[in-house]
This record gives C-alpha cells, sequence and structure tokens, in this order.
C-alpha cells in the first residue's frame, strides 16, 4: 500500500504571516500556546525533544524524508498555495526539488482557498483566491512544470498528480484544466492526472467533473460530517439556538469531545461511489491549537487504536476501493492533532504504527 501523508509547510516564516499575525509566527506559535480544555484532553503536544523546526532549513526537510523512508511512508502531498501569480510558502518544495538527493516521492494538493484572519467572531480577508485568465493560468503552469518533471514527482498512468482541494470555488474550472494540459503537453510533462479533495465536490454531477481522474476521501473530514449530522449532534446544536444568550454565538458548538471509535467504524463501513475514489486515513484530530474551545477533539484516541484501524483500513482499500494508494492525514499538521511525527507524549510509536500496519498486511 502506497501510503501518501499530507503535508502542511506553515513552518517557516513569510511576510504575509509577520504582518498580520506578529514577527516570526509559524504554525507551531498555535502549538505551543495550546492549553488542556478537559480531563482527557492532551496539550499542548510538544515535539519530541523540543523539535521546533524551521521549514527554511533543507536539512529538516532531509530529516522528515529519511523518517518516512525508514517508517514506511510511501510520499508527500505538500500543500501549494498560489496568490495573484505568485507562490506562497514555497520553501519546502522549492529545498526539495533543488536537492535531488533527497529521496522521497511527493505530489502537490493546492489550497485554493482565500485567507481571512479570525479575531474571536470576527473575520478579515488577507488574500483574496482569484484564478484570473490564460495569463495567470500560464505563470502557475510555469511554476508547476518542473515539479512535474521531477522523477520523483508522484504520477499515476504516467501523468503527473494535481490535487485541487476545493474545485467548485474556481469559475472557469473547466477552461483551466483543459489550458493547463494543453501547456503540460507542449512542455514535455505529458497530461495531467487532476484530483479533487473537498467533500462537498463530487465528479459525477458539478462542473468540471469529468476533467477528474480520481476524488480523495479526505478523513476524518469525511466520517465527521456524516457525524455531524446526527441526531445527537443536531441536538446540541439546537439546544444552542436556545439557551447561548449571544446571537453571534449560536450555532456555534463549544467544545466537542468526539469519538475515535464510531469515527473510525464509519470509514471502515463506507463505500465510495465509484471506482474514480481513493480512500482516506487519520492519525488523530484535535484544532483546539487553532480554535480553543471552540475546537473538537478525540478524547478516546490511542495510538494503538490507530495502529488497528490503519491495518484494517488498508484491507478495505484493497477489497472495497481497489485501490494501492491511501491518503493520510498527516504527516505534520500539528495545529490539527494530525502528525506522525514524533512527540514527547508518544516518541515514535505512531511512526512504529504505520510501519507495523503495513508489515500486517504484507507490505
Amino acid at each position: 500500500m502506497k501510503i501518501i501523508a499530507f503535508y502542511l509547510p506553515q513552518f517557516h516564516r513569510i511576510d504575509v504571516n509577520d504582518k498580520n499575525w506578529g514577527e516570526g509566527f509559524t504554525e507551531w506559535e498555535n502549538v505551543k500556546s495550546a492549553k488542556s480544555l478537559c480531563k482527557k484532553h492532551i496539550q499542548p503536544r510538544i515535539p519530541y525533544n523540543n523539535n521546533y523546526y524551521d521549514l527554511e532549513s533543507t536539512d529538516v526537510l532531509k530529516w522528515q524524508c529519511k523518517l518516512a523512508n525508514q517508517y514506511g511512508i510511501y510520499g508527500f502531498c505538500f500543500y501549494h498555495y498560489w496568490f495573484s501569480g505568485k507562490p506562497l510558502m514555497e520553501t519546502p518544495i522549492k529545498n526539495l526539488l533543488n536537492n535531488a538527493d533527497i529521496k522521497i516521492r511527493y505530489c502537490l494538493s493546492w489550497a485554493n482557498e482565500s485567507w481571512y484572519k479570525k479575531t474571536g467572531f470576527q473575520k478579515e480577508l488577507i488574500l483574496k483566491q482569484e484564478y484570473g485568465d490564460k495569463n495567470e493560468w500560464q505563470k502557475h503552469c510555469q511554476f508547476l512544470l518542473p515539479y512535474f518533471m521531477d522523477k520523483r514527482y508522484i504520477k499515476i498512468d504516467g501523468k503527473p498528480v494535481f490535487i485541487i482541494y476545493r474545485p467548485e470555488l474556481i469559475e472557469r474550472l473547466e477552461d483551466m484544466i483543459t489550458y493547463m494540459n494543453q501547456f503540460m503537453c507542449e512542455h514535455g510533462a505529458g497530461e495531467i492526472c487532476f484530483i479533487y479533495q473537498y467533500i462537498h465536490y463530487n465528479h459525477k454531477k458539478d462542473k468540471g467533473g469529468r476533467l477528474f481522474s480520481y476524488g480523495i476521501e479526505y478523513q476524518p473530514v469525511y466520517a465527521k460530517y456524516a457525524q455531524m449530522r446526527t441526531p445527537a449532534m443536531l441536538f446540541r446544536k439546537m439546544m444552542n439556538i436556545f439557551f447561548t444568550k449571544s446571537v453571534r454565538n449560536r450555532n456555534r458548538l463549544s467544545l466537542l469531545t468526539l469519538n475515535y471509535d464510531r469515527t473510525w467504524k464509519r470509514i471502515l463501513k463506507h463505500k465510495p461511489i465509484d471506482e474514480k475514489i481513493f480512500p482516506g486515513a487519520f492519525v488523530n484530530w484535535d484544532n483546539t491549537p487553532r480554535y480553543g474551545a471552540r475546537g473538537s477533539f478525540y478524547g478516546n484516541y490511542s495510538v494503538e487504536k490507530f495502529e488497528k484501524y490503519l491495518e484494517m483500513q488498508i484491507i478495505h482499500s484493497r477489497r472495497i476501493y481497489k485501490k494501492e494508494m491511501l491518503f493520510l492525514f498527516a504527516w505534520n499538521e500539528w495545529g490539527e492533532g494530525g502528525y506522525l511525527e514524533p512527540d514527547i507524549q508518544e516518541n515514535y510509536a505512531r511512526l512504529k504504527a504505520v510501519k507495523k500496519a503495513l508489515a500486517s498486511t504484507g507490505e
């Protein structure tokens, strides 16, 4: 099974974050300031040896890739950001491209959403995601081309994989995809394998769906979406409406303690809508470092459960999805609890769990 772990590049300084969040801000600031909010809530999560790394460093990337290879991770899916004809937070992938000796397979997922600064219940637009016309698409293609041509870049049927997180936001989606395919063919990279990621996009009925080769069931988002619509959660929302004094707070749930087993059981029972869907998996989830008491976490998570469920999902992926590729949340989503990197609480246990799950399923 080829396990591809999502990779967050927001662990190095960029001007936009300096300007809006303070000098030197990275995702580590949220991670360090997290607090335990109830009995079973373990925060802050602290990297092993206090390794609050800086992704400006190529040595950090080398360490991550060596670790991934050692424990059976097939490759990374780097989140890719593109605004107004320019990349953002591209340092890790640029360092990877410029260092051919780093052994890792990788692909890109375009996180094509606008950026907002949220303060309390207010939000201010920081960067607007606009898609432009052929001039904009050409610049984007010129940036992507050397990555697609890299021998380490993940391909399916010889086509470089390019994931679009939210296709439904792109006004001229079909025109843009057609142009990108034409550009890449003319410049030697060949046709692109387009894949979508967002839960509310469906290739069978939404615009441009026929141009996507695959979709990803991004977990635990898919399973949580269904879980949040159970009678118990709907009842809780109704209670918020009746008992929340502030109108602005209504429909906003307070801290949610979710059930790890129930979410995983939903994942393992699920069947894809057709043969175009890749299965997903997740390590853990806890977004309170970002959202505080308005966040959610799994109160009954354990690394032993993660290993067991990952093993089951590998088998499920083969039998039901007929796939040998599994997208995992995540390599380093420290601000949302989804990381494989070692920490002081579990040391290397999460990575070992991946290796054991692969070994027990014949890998």
